[in-house]
């Protein structure tokens, strides 16, 4: 795909991926339309991706309700005119024993990334088969592929994230729709910071954002007839 004068939808964009990918995609010249909770950071993060020439949809809301979701991507096709590439990197994590785990905790993860994904995605889906050449980009987790103490919700989510991804893949190749699943193992982000904090020894040798966002440009990249449906990314010498 030349990447050139496209428009891609990023969610959670406002720090840590989200954001990592919304600057790389303008600076290959893509105009972003961008959503997440903090207001404030989502500003300037449209004014950082304005400076390289680009238009930008900004778009504080929540990524878990339905109508913040459909009103994103309804915005997206009015303000920048079309949706090639649509990024679903909106998501969280609580750690905790299954024994102990609040059921509110468990639905609040559930519907942001899983629920708002999908919604995201079959919002996206008519513009995205419209363009012809098009791509989903789905921020999962090598959590999706492993178990670990502490992580029966988060690695829950982000199991069916890949399985709805696979399926994805092989309902919408025949329209152009590209569909690659993303599995970043541990990222220097406030989400690391949040639970193993600033100080960890582990977090200089842990990949960079801008690590997962190199990634993803390089597959967007690949000429239609070739599609990377699944990367796993994770550190060289954790």
């Amino acid at each position: 795909m030349e990447l050139k004068n496209k428009v891609a939808c990023i969610t959670g964009a406002s720090k840590g991926i989200g954001r990592a990918v919304t600057l790389a995609l303008a600076h290959e010249g893509v105009s972003v339309a961008i959503s997440a909770r903090g207001e404030a950071q989502l500003d300037a993060l449209a004014e950082e991706a304005q400076a390289l020439g680009v238009r930008v949809f900004n778009f504080p809301g929540d990524m878990s309700v339905e109508e913040n979701i459909k009103a994103f991507i309804s915005g997206t096709k009015k303000e920048l005119g079309a949706l090639d590439i649509l990024v679903n990197n909106a998501g969280f994590g609580h750690f905790k024993p299954i024994a102990d785990f609040p059921t509110k905790d468990w639905d609040d993860m559930f519907n942001l990334n899983v629920r708002g994904l999908f919604i995201a995605t079959r919002e996206a889906l008519p513009l995205l088969r419209e363009a012809g050449e098009s791509v989903i980009v789905n921020v999962a987790s090598l959590a999706g592929k492993n178990a670990f103490i502490n992580g029966g919700g988060y690695a829950a989510t982000k199991h069916a994230v890949l399985g709805f991804s696979r399926c994805l893949m092989l309902e919408e190749r025949k329209n152009g729709v590209r569909v690659l699943a993303i599995c970043p193992g541990s990222v220097a982000t406030n989400f690391f910071d949040d639970h193993h904090g600033t100080m960890d020894p582990k977090r200089d040798k842990i990949l960079h954002a801008e690590d997962v966002a190199d990634s993803i440009i390089h597959m967007l990249k690949l000429p239609q007839r070739a599609m990377v449906s699944e990367i796993d990314i994770r550190p060289s010498d954790p």
